[in-house]
C-alpha cells in the first residue's frame, strides 16, 4: 500500500476484523488510525485492479479448460468433467471478489468526495477554495472514469459464467464423445465473449493505474508543500 507504515498496516487489519462489514464504520476507524480517505480510495482501487487481473487470468484458464474438450479423444470423462467444473466454481470466485472490489471502491469514493465537497465552504481564502474545487472536480472525473471501466468489464462476466454454467451442466448430464462434439460451435462463440471480456478488464486495468498514479502525484506533492510551510514556520521562529 502507498506510503504506509507496517505499523499502521497492522493496526488496520485489526481494526477491521473487529468493525466487522459495515464498510461506513471501516473507512471511519481508518481513519482514526491515520488512514486517510484518499488513501483508502487509492488502495481500493489498487485492490479492485488485482482483482480483475485475477479474474481475467482464471477466466482465460477456464476457457482453456473447455477447449481441450474439441482435442478429447476417448480419454477419462468424469476427469475432465471434474477439471471444467473447478474452473466454473474458480471463476464465479473470481467475478465475485471483484464485484465486492468495485462496491468497496464505491464506498470509500463517495464518502471521499462528499466530505471534500462539504469542506469547501470552510475556506476563508477564494483562492484556495477555488484551487481545491477544480482539483475536486479532476479528480471525480477520474474516479468516474476508473468506476465506469470497472462496470463495463464486470457487466460481461455475467454472459460469460452463464456460459460456462449451461455448457458445464449439458455435460453433467451428457457426458460422452458426442455431447462434446456439440459443444465445438459454442466454444467459438464463448472464446469471442471471453477475449471482449479481458479486453475490457484490461482497459479498466489501465485506467485504475492512471488513477493511482495521479492521486500518488497529488499525495507527494501535498506532502513536500506541508514540509515546505513547516519549514518556514521554523524559520519565522528562529528569527
Amino acid at each position: 500500500m502507498i506510503g504506509r507504515r507496517p505499523s499502521l498496516a497492522v493496526l488496520w487489519c485489526a481494526a477491521v476484523a473487529v468493525c466487522g462489514g459495515c464498510e461506513t464504520s471501516r473507512i471511519a476507524l481508518g481513519e482514526r488510525f491515520g488512514y486517510e480517505k484518499r488513501e483508502q480510495l487509492v488502495d481500493r482501487v489498487a485492490d479492485a485492479r488485482d482483482s480483475q487481473e485475477a479474474a481475467k487470468e482464471q477466466f482465460t484458464s477456464a476457457l482453456e479448460a473447455f477447449s481441450t474438450l474439441t482435442e478429447f479423444d476417448g480419454g477419462e470423462l468424469e476427469r475432465t468433467y471434474s477439471r471444467l467444473e473447478r474452473e466454473l466454481a474458480r471463476s464465479e470466485k473470481r467475478a465475485d471478489a471483484v464485484r465486492d472490489r468495485i462496491a468497496s471502491v464505491r464506498a470509500v469514493g463517495g464518502a471521499l468526495f462528499r466530505e471534500w465537497a462539504s469542506e469547501l465552504d470552510q475556506y476563508r481564502s477564494a483562492e484556495l477554495r477555488g484551487v481545491s474545487e477544480e482539483r475536486l472536480v479532476q479528480t471525480r472525473a477520474l474516479y468516474d472514469d476508473v468506476v465506469a471501466a470497472m462496470d463495463r468489464a464486470a457487466a460481461k462476466m455475467d454472459p460469460v459464467l452463464g456460459a460456462f454454467r449451461d455448457q458445464t451442466l449439458f455435460l453433467k448430464h451428457n457426458l460422452n464423445a458426442r455431447a462434446i462434439a456439440s459443444l465445438e460451435g459454442e466454444l467459438g462463440v464463448l472464446g469471442r465473449e471471453i477475449g471482449l471480456l479481458i479486453d475490457d478488464m484490461e482497459r479498466s486495468i489501465a485506467e485504475a493505474d492512471a488513477f493511482i498514479a495521479e492521486l500518488g502525484r497529488d499525495r507527494v506533492a501535498g506532502e513536500a508543500t506541508e514540509r515546505s510551510n513547516d519549514e518556514a514556520t521554523e524559520g519565522d521562529r528562529g528569527r
